[in-house]
């Protein structure tokens, strides 16, 4: 029987979550230095170096449940450089200034690597790169013009490969190409969410769980506890963006749903040709990705209902049995061999997606106001490059990170409903569609429809 729900995988299967019991909701009235709102990577990662480079900061940190509820206890797990949104502010600040922001994240994976290690953070961290394979001729078109761009942007260590070099690397059926980048690596997102959180209590970080911030205000954050007034006020809430008085149409929490398989035995592992535990992607433009867990499943996720009206979010990541079909349906088209595979967990959660889909970090000096997110999908190590780079905001320090291009950006906001449902799910009705076509059709180049719905949805 498949879990559905229980938040995710790695919560149903964590072993630890009796030793650690709720942190205290906030109990009245208090100050701070700097209020975070927000219990996740970005939220974490922010206190994290904002007091290891001033230890005498009083910063707190607000989660409306628990650290890791929503998509950093969630993701697939894929800790890599890519980031949203680089080919427009290549567009609009410079190729060179897109290209530092493409270095910094480049740097940002080991950057996390090694400070889980400094600080004794067991996350399953295996740096396997990220393989993303073509199994179409349009998409192994998008993947060679791909690999192009990703040269172009200094990333001189990546690798194209042949339908036979692919197989090697992974034996994905009916595979024609795939290129790889050492920048990427397993983790297990709760570990990692977990252990950040430990790190941020030993450096005197206060956290306060079970805490909902209703709004926020200049130099205050007001929740039905109590207000923390602070001089700095960081939301940092990215796919539940969307409940804050005043932000409903910020950023779009966009749906993304995964499955577990059971453990696989060794003998189907030396028929997959799985071996370095390198994350797995494609160039769908309804786009999938996967990893090799460290007890030798393979979780792989994909969109499903890709936004529920109103901007709502799921119900403890529970996901629709169409959905769970369908990633089912896609896990074994990749893999032949797993056909019937018992698959014992699914869910489901959210992202934040701007409306150019362009990652930000912001910090309005004036009102105290600052914020990071909008990461459509790729905010692993992209959380951890804004936090680093609101620690030199908010200390008002000039660096190389606070004047990478994506500082200070600002978009426009989402259409009202019923448009903006509407529009999403023309657009990823659309994507299916151009994937479907161009599996049957055999189309060497992206199918009109897609090149359309790109143009609308503002990805490009």
């Amino acid at each position: 029987m498949t879990i559905n729900g229980g938040i995710s995988f790695w919560y149903a299967t964590d072993e630890t979550a009796p030793a650690h019991p709720p942190r205290a909701p906030l109990t009245g009235n208090t100050t701070a230095d700097v209020v975070i709102v927000g219990g996740g990577y970005t939220g974490l990662w922010t206190a994290y170096y904002l007091k290891t480079a001033a230890p005498d900061l009083r910063v707190t940190v607000l989660e409306q449940k628990f650290c890791g509820y929503g998509a950093s206890g969630r993701n697939g797990g894929w800790l890599y450089n890519g980031i949203a949104g680089r080919d427009r502010y290549a567009s609009l600040h410079g190729r060179p200034a897109a290209q530092r922001l493409q270095q910094a994240m480049n740097e940002t994976v080991t950057e996390v690597i090694d400070t889980a290690a400094k600080e004794g953070i067991d996350a399953d961290i295996h740096r396997g790169g990220v393989l993303e394979v073509a199994r179409t001729p349009a998409q192994l078109s998008r993947l060679k013009a791909f690999h192009t761009a990703e040269l172009a942007f200094g990333e001189t260590d990546r690798e194209l490969y042949d339908a036979t070099d692919t197989r090697a690397r992974i034996n994905v059926a009916d595979a024609v190409g795939s290129s790889w980048t050492p920048h990427g690596a397993r983790i297990h997102p709760l570990k990692l969410v977990k252990g950040l959180a430990a790190a941020c209590e030993r450096l005197g970080v206060v956290i306060h769980e079970s805490t909902p911030v209703t709004e926020i205000a200049p130099r205050r954050a007001l929740t039905p506890y109590g207000t923390v007034r602070a001089p700095y006020v960081l939301r940092c809430t990215e796919g539940f963006t969307a409940a804050l008085k005043g932000q409903k149409r910020s950023w779009l929490p966009m749906n993304s749903s995964m499955i577990a398989t059971a453990p696989l035995p060794p003998e189907t592992w030396s028929q997959l040709g799985w071996s370095d535990a390198s994350t797995l992607g494609d160039m769908a433009h309804a786009y999938m990705y996967a990893q090799r867990t460290a007890d030798d499943r393979i979780a792989i996720g994909g969109r499903g209902v890709p936004y529920r009206y109103g901007s709502r979010t799921d119900n403890d990541g529970r996901t629709q049995p169409a959905t769970i079909a369908s990633l089912t349906h896609l896990l074994e088209s990749f893999f032949p061999v797993l056909t019937g595979v018992e698959i014992t967990h699914a869910w489901s959660g959210v992202l934040g997606v701007p409306r150019d889909w362009c990652a930000t970090v912001t910090l309005d000096a004036a009102s105290g106001l600052g914020w990071a997110g909008g990461y459509v999908g790729s905010g692993v190590a992209t959380a951890n490059l804004a936090a680093r780079t609101l620690r030199d905001l908010v200390l008002g320090d000039r660096t190389p990170l606070t004047t990478l291009p994506w500082v200070n950006h600002r978009v426009r906001r989402w259409e009202p409903e019923p448009f903006r449902w509407l529009g999403v799910q023309a657009l990823y009705a659309a994507y299916r569609e151009a994937d479907r076509r161009e599996s049957t059709t055999h189309t060497p180049t992206t199918t009109p429809l897609a090149r359309l719905a790109d143009r609308i949805s503002g990805r490009h």
